[in-house]
């Protein structure tokens, strides 16, 4: 039994309006709108839901809205299911609506599971040469007005509980440790064999609950890099980014969301199997990024926000001394 990933996240926020505006500049695809709630599609079908706060039914947040209320992670088939069941049963709040099951986690955070909704997807994506290998040849790499993203890639929370929340991943669901913050946090992939994270656990020196961010997978760093700058464009603000993390490799562009702290574009991140053995890093914004832009890039001048605009003239063209 193997968890494959996040089907569906769902956020509580007040204001609906500036979040369906939001998401769709993010370059998802809204399926649905009801006065209470906005329902997107990323590309392979990931659900991400906004409802309103006051909405009847939304699970108990982990912190005041706005935040993330619900994650609902895939399987594979029935049988896998209905493994699942067995295990999550007796779990506090416990729910099985025949179709979904799920319970609540040690953080708070109302955990859901379902055979996969997602479509399996074929996309081209650019091809990096290096010195030992040229994969792309007679071709250019390509660029991207916008972003439209393949899949809530990972979610990453602040928790009360490291090493509780970590064991109800690990014991329930399956999931493997990657790599750790000692004592502080843990990066988990969903099985032995994927992505260097699904699931972030950050514990604070002052523990408390709440989401740090959500990360949407696009297909490579020339979409990080164009849907940064079409989200500057209209206006969002930059948290951080683009830059690269040491530990995952991945390169990501951070922004600040009205539906609950940061989402992040972010591309590249390393490839795990059972033979990875987790190591031990000591916070820090080195650690962190192995380089970043403050502030972003600005979609119109192509720049670091706030530096000047191009003049046009070549970089040399100017009068020695």
């Amino acid at each position: 039994m193997s968890v494959l990933g996040i089907d569906e996240i769902t956020f509580g926020a007040a204001d609906l309006a500036k979040c369906r505006q939001f998401f769709s500049d993010w370059g998802l695809h809204l399926v649905a709108e009801e006065p209470q709630e906005l329902v997107f599609e990323s590309l392979n079908g990931c659900r991400v839901k906004v409802a309103h706060s006051d909405k009847p039914g939304l699970p108990a947040g982990i912190e005041a809205d706005p935040t993330l209320r619900e994650v609902v992670w895939a399987v594979g088939s029935i049988a896998e299911l209905e493994a699942l069941r067995t295990r999550l049963a007796g779990q506090p709040g416990y729910v099985d609506d025949g179709q979904r099951i799920g319970c609540t986690d040690p953080n708070g955070l109302a955990v859901r599971v379902q055979v996969t909704r997602k479509r399996v997807l074929d996309l081209p994506c650019a091809q990096t040469n290096t010195w030992a290998t040229r994969g792309r040849v007679n071709q250019p790499s390509p660029a991207y007005d916008r972003a439209t993203p393949v899949e809530v890639g990972h979610v990453v929370f602040f928790v009360k509980d490291l090493a509780a929340t970590t064991a109800f991943y690990e014991q329930h669901l399956g999931f493997v440790v990657s790599d750790r913050y000692p004592g502080r946090g843990h990066f988990m992939r969903c099985a032995p064999e994927g992505g260097h994270h699904d699931l972030f656990l950050l514990q604070l020196p002052e523990p408390r609950a709440g989401l740090n961010h959500v990360a949407f997978t696009v297909r490579d760093l020339h979409e990080v890099i164009g849907g940064g700058m079409h989200m500057s464009r209209c206006g969002w603000s930059t948290e951080l980014g683009p830059g690269r993390h040491p530990i995952s490799s991945a390169l990501f562009w951070y922004f600040i969301s009205p539906a609950g702290a940061l989402v992040e574009y972010y591309t590249d991140e390393d490839e795990l199997t059972a033979d990875w053995q987790p190591r031990d890093f000591t916070p820090g914004p080195t650690v962190f990024a192995e380089w970043a832009i403050k502030g972003g890039i600005d979609g119109q001048t192509r720049r670091q926000v706030n530096a000047d605009a191009p003049s046009g003239r070549f970089m040399t063209d100017r009068p020695k001394d």
